[in-house]
């Protein structure tokens, strides 16, 4: 039976890795209790108020009190050297000199660039002192304490440019609270600072935990696993410590306590275990984001774009996906899809010459009935993806499926699409029972194919007689072979939806010759993760190698006339570089970087030249050798 804390005053309580799973400790004082490492799974912490003890929190007003002295004893320190400007002696006039326009700079690099980029040059001495009074007094101001002893001893010990500096430092942290990502570290310093003493969470499960209206500043929250957390309407939630979770980022936070994510974007983002029950999102852009695991149940996603979207295991139930843009979307058959309301959709993303492609229904005037949409993608959850890229033989490619249905009735194989990539590659997909061995399915497939294909046509007419179903199958995928992006299912020429990209371990797209090829949205997302791995460029105007390779990756993706199977290729060379990139000066890492480089200048050899790939290539690549010391 779950505890029951509801209401109780737990203020400074241990409980440290216990099995707390559905407690209930809605409306409890949990200010100071320790929860580290505990199983708090669906645990209740409704109105729950999380914080500082009296006494750490008496601590901390010392603290700063004596942070507030330091920052003043440095700017008064900066005002007297810059008061020797008006010393009869030479040599002190010079130091005043170059201390006043040090600071000058300081204060001018600080607004705008940073505190961290301001302290990396204050190699002088006035510059650094600069530095440490302006982050002394910015964490005192910070966490809302005193500054008045820090004015005092300006007043008492240098001239006005004392009330200067406490004034910057104050400026520095209201930016810095307000989310300024220019000065994160003061924000970071701050937080960490108010943390200590407060309710720890560290390294606790908080899967399917409920914060709603909970007040939770000074909360450390690193380590922890928030799958499905609920957040609505947390309080102070921007004051917590949230280490290398979602709730590191500020619109993130916003949309958990809102639930209002009209029109936001999400670019990329790592979303995967979010809980966004019944949330706005309409028009909300989730380009290449990761979505995996989250609930979405009874969110509204009208007209979202979901380009590329990782949905492993997502909850859409009751979804609303109306107008939504599915490009490449990763769904796989653990995605629940059961009630979602959709009227029509996109299969790719608009542009301005084609506001609305693919639309599914592709009758304007019709709509997808209760339940149709659901039906609509439920059979590509789970198929066979037989991919021949080279010479197809469709005489062979019949006989060969033909002979894996009957030797395997357990499979339920049902072919429901084909697809013509390039002048004779096609793409074969059939619906299996779920419980099938696709990985063996194919491997038989096409051990088949490429004996049956190595036979004259006269011995393959040996094999097929009078068999009418061998002989329909061959004419649709002639036939599929003289249509560009054409379909078919059972005996009907469909419409491209190509669009459609199912991220599943257990899809396997066989290939003839011993070849495979990876689904593109799976090996792009891989390449999102290697490249989420790499630092951030300091300079935002010299992008650095994570930047480079993300810009080449939009480009390989986005391109009309790389094939399918090159893409894949394209983007394991990313892949490689991505990786590669975490220490490009060592010889090893530089060695890999080099025959990525070359394979990916390969690859784009033999395109037109006016093709945005080949631009974008020319440019890019000679940067990325540099950066890896190749240039």
């Amino acid at each position: 039976m779950a505890l029951d804390f509801s209401g109780q005053n737990l203020r400074g309580r241990n409980f440290k890795g216990q099995n707390l799973a559905g407690a209930n400790f809605s409306y409890a004082d949990i200010r100071g209790a320790n929860f580290s490492g505990a199983n708090l799974t669906g645990a209740n912490f409704s109105h729950a108020k999380a914080g500082l003890q009296r006494r750490w929190a008496i601590g901390l007003v010392i603290v700063s009190f004596l942070l507030s002295g330091l920052s003043g004893f440095f700017w008064a320190i900066n005002g007297y050297l810059v008061s020797v400007i008006f010393d009869s002696s030479s040599d002190n006039q010079i130091t005043g000199w170059v201390t006043l326009i040090t600071l000058i700079a300081f204060f001018f690099i600080t607004i705008r660039q940073g505190i961290i980029i301001a302290g990396l040059g204050a190699f002088a001495g006035a510059f650094a002192l600069a530095f440490a009074g302006a982050v002394a007094g910015a964490v005192s101001v910070a966490v809302a304490l005193a500054f008045a002893v820090a004015f005092a001893f300006a007043v008492a010990f240098a001239v006005a440019l004392a009330v200067a500096g406490t004034l910057f430092s104050i400026y520095i942290s209201w930016r810095a609270m307000k989310g300024d990502q220019k000065h994160s570290l003061i924000r970071n310093i701050a937080i960490a600072f108010t943390a200590t003493g407060g309710t720890s969470f560290r390294g606790a499960d908080l899967t399917g935990a409920d914060f709603t209206q909970a007040t939770l500043k000074s909360t450390d929250l690193r380590n922890t696993i928030l799958f499905c957390s609920r957040w609505h309407q947390a309080k102070m939630l921007d004051r917590v410590r949230p280490g290398s979770t979602y709730l590191q980022n500020s619109q993130v936070r916003q949309l958990l306590v809102t639930g209002q994510g009209q029109d936001k974007n999400f670019y990329r983002e790592n979303l995967r275990g979010i809980n966004l029950q019944s949330a706005n999102l309409a028009d909300a852009s989730f380009i290449r984001a990761d979505l995996s695991e989250a609930n979405l149940q009874d969110a509204d996603l009208s007209r979202a774009k979901l380009k590329q979207t990782q949905l492993d295991a997502t909850d859409l139930t009751g979804a609303t996906l109306i107008g939504a843009y599915i490009e490449d979307w990763g769904i796989t058959n653990t995605t629940k899809l059961h009630g979602v309301r959709c009227e029509y959709i996109f299969m790719r993303v608009p542009t301005k010459q084609d506001p609305d492609p693919l639309r599914k229904p592709d009758n304007k005037q019709e709509v997808f009935a209760d339940g149709d949409f659901a039906d609509f993608i439920k059979p590509i959850f789970d198929t066979l993806d037989l991919y021949h890229n080279q010479g197809v033989d469709p005489r062979a490619v019949a006989i060969a499926f033909k002979n894996l249905a009957e030797n395997h009735p357990e499979a339920e194989l049902e072919i429901v699409a084909m697809e013509k990539r390039g002048d004779d590659k096609i793409l074969l997909r059939a619906k299996t029972a779920p419980s099938s061995d696709k990985s063996q399915l194919s491997a038989e497939y096409f051990d088949d194919y490429n004996q049956l294909k190595a036979l004259s046509q006269s011995q393959q007419l040996l094999l097929v007689a009078k068999d009418s179903y061998i002989s329909d199958l061959k004419n649709m995928i002639t036939t599929a072979l003289k249509h560009p992006k054409s379909y078919t299912q059972g005996n009907t020429i469909m419409s491209d939806i190509s669009g459609i990209n199912i991220q599943d371990s257990s899809n396997v797209s066989g290939i003839a010759g011993n070849s495979s090829i990876a689904n593109l949205g799976t090996i792009s997302g891989n390449v999102s993760i290697a490249l989420n791995e790499l630092p951030d460029a300091p300079d935002a105007e010299k992008p650095g190698i994570k930047e480079l390779l993300s810009q080449l990756q939009d480009a390989i993706i986005q391109s009309s006339y790389l094939p399918e199977e090159d893409k894949a290729e394209a983007l394991e060379q990313v892949k490689a570089l991505a990786e590669a990139g975490k220490n490009p000066q060592e010889s090893t890492k530089q060695k890999t970087a080099k025959t990525a480089i070359t394979m990916l200048k390969g690859i784009l050899t033999g395109l037109p030249a006016v093709a945005s790939l080949v631009e974008a290539g020319n440019k890019l690549l000679p940067a990325i050798s540099k950066l890896f010391g190749l240039g």
